[in-house]
């Protein structure tokens, strides 16, 4: 894993970094803290906060990723963040790294991360999980962490609904006051930086009153028996520490030859940049849904999509969504077919063959296409060099000629509702994974998430499909003969 942290330089990941190390020199203590920052540049949000939630859409990976690492700078007592990937590239290890310097700090840091993508090597693990103010657990140890092979194949065989089931939520909590969620998980390709593949992805800001819910999600799944510490998990080595592998992330941080004078820029001026933030946060009332740790398929258990499909059914003018990958569960097609016929209408855009970062989901959209145009549905279909990355990517060296991918997960309901989070439309979103979202009443917000879908969609950056087209033969033979395969397999409750 290190020689990958070498060889590949994203540099405006390194923003995580500087703000770790306080403008490359020795570490000192901010000089505000995150309530200080809020009262000196929105005086009556404490006062707001205790009623109502302040809401900043993030629609670009950089501002995503300025986001998380000044509010990583400015926490002083707790950081608590969820994920269901935590890739070991120079996203993972810098994020890593802003962590370990804020509990050097004495801010008592938890990560709880899902077991089933995650490749870190355990001694990495062991290493982040040894500083006395981090702990570092593991949601369903199925796989990887502290899983032999005869373990992984005994729980394939004999616990395969537990085997599936993964934490999909993605969330980060500063302070018990600030959050973050949406569709980012901790990797290069979700903030725009990959130099071969990046997502079109959301999320959202959220300071207030409903982080206290966002919190109590998280506790349910910190302690939760799924949740295993790294300690029980490694035993004899997460006791184990070495001091190198911190010091070459350190070296990496501070070393000014890999910043890029853009970089720098935004680093400047990210003090004016977050009160820009707090100014156009919209104070109002959300909705934090979540679903439960080990969800199975009983309708008790399906809490996010039970709240999302009860959303649906209230429409009375318009539903559009945006997801990258788009099975309906059962009877979804003709839910959205009789809202079409009440005068509903809906639009959704998601990934095209080109663009899917997923073969084996789009086999189960493409079996559905003509039935959802047959019942009325407007479909669009996210083109893989979509104009709109130009506006979303802050293009680096490594990343200009990056290909683009939807994954953003969100609706609009009747121009004045809209969700933001992490289900994807598919069955295993709606019936195996956890998730999580929010769901506000408010057409201020609704009407520029609308805007900024419905440019997603334009000729440019989508497809519009019909019985008569779809751009399936523009992808290469091989992409279809993929597809094509998975399609053969009775699989479609995993997708």
């Amino acid at each position: 894993m290190i020689q990958m942290f070498w060889s590949r330089v994203i540099i405006v990941a390194l923003a995580i970094g500087v703000f770790a190390f306080g403008n490359m020199n020795a570490r000192a203590q901010p000089t505000s803290t995150l309530l200080d920052w809020l009262s000196a540049y929105c005086p009556d949000c404490l006062s707001k906060g205790s009623r109502r939630t302040g809401v900043y859409v993030l629609e670009s990976g950089e501002d995503a990723l300025l986001a998380r690492a000044w509010l990583t700078e400015k926490a002083q007592a707790t950081i608590d963040v969820q994920y269901f990937i935590w890739e070991p590239d120079n996203i993972g290890i810098l994020a890593a790294e802003a962590l370990l310097a804020a509990a050097d700090r004495g801010v008592r840091v938890r990560v709880l991360v899902d077991d089933f993508l995650l490749k870190t090597e355990n001694r990495i693990l062991a290493n982040i999980n040894h500083h006395p103010n981090v702990e570092l657990r593991i949601y369903n140890p199925k796989h990887h962490v502290g899983v032999s092979v005869i373990e992984r194949i005994y729980y394939l065989v004999f616990d395969f609904t537990s085997f599936n089931q993964r934490m999909h939520d993605k969330v980060a909590i500063f302070d018990d006051h600030v959050s973050i969620t949406g569709g980012r998980n901790m990797a290069d390709e979700y903030f725009d930086y990959d130099g071969v593949y990046n997502f079109r992805d959301r999320d959202v800001l959220l300071a207030g009153a409903v982080t206290e819910k966002v919190k109590e999600n998280f506790e349910e799944f910190w302690t939760s028996s799924l949740a295993l510490s790294v300690d029980a998990l490694l035993g004899p080595l997460a006791t184990e520490s070495d001091e190198s592998f911190r010091r070459e992330m350190q070296a990496y941080a501070n070393n000014p030859s890999n910043f890029d004078p853009k970089v720098r820029e935004s680093i400047a001026d990210v003090s004016t940049r977050i009160q820009a933030v707090i100014g156009d946060m919209v104070w109002t009332d959300v909705e934090f849904i979540n679903d439960a740790p080990g969800k199975v398929s009983t309708a008790l258990d399906l809490k996010t999509y039970g709240r999302l499909v009860e959303e649906v059914s209230a429409a009375q003018r318009s539903i559009l969504i945006q997801t990258p990958y788009l099975i309906f569960p059962e009877d979804g097609i003709a839910l959205l077919a009789k809202k079409v016929d009440e005068g509903v209408r809906v639009r959704i855009v998601t990934n095209s063959m080109l663009s899917t970062d997923n073969p084996m989901a789009f086999s189960g959209y493409q079996q559905q296409r003509a039935s959802m145009i047959e019942a009325g549905i407007e479909l669009f279909e996210f083109r893989h060099d979509a104009s709109i990355r130009d506006e979303i990517i802050t293009k680096t060296p490594t990343n200009t000629h990056a290909t683009i991918s939807l994954h953003a997960k969100s609706m609009v309901v009747d121009g004045a509702r809209l969700f933001i989070g992490s289900f994807n439309l598919d069955p295993r979103s709606a019936q195996l994974n956890t998730e999580v979202g929010v769901l506000i009443e408010n057409p201020t917000l609704a009407s520029a998430l609308s805007r900024q879908i419905e440019k997603d969609m334009l000729p440019e950056n989508s497809w519009a499909i019909s019985q008569q087209f779809n751009p399936d033969h523009m992808a290469s033979w091989l992409k279809n003969m993929e597809i094509w395969f998975y399609g053969l397999l009775p699989i479609t409750s995993l997708l």
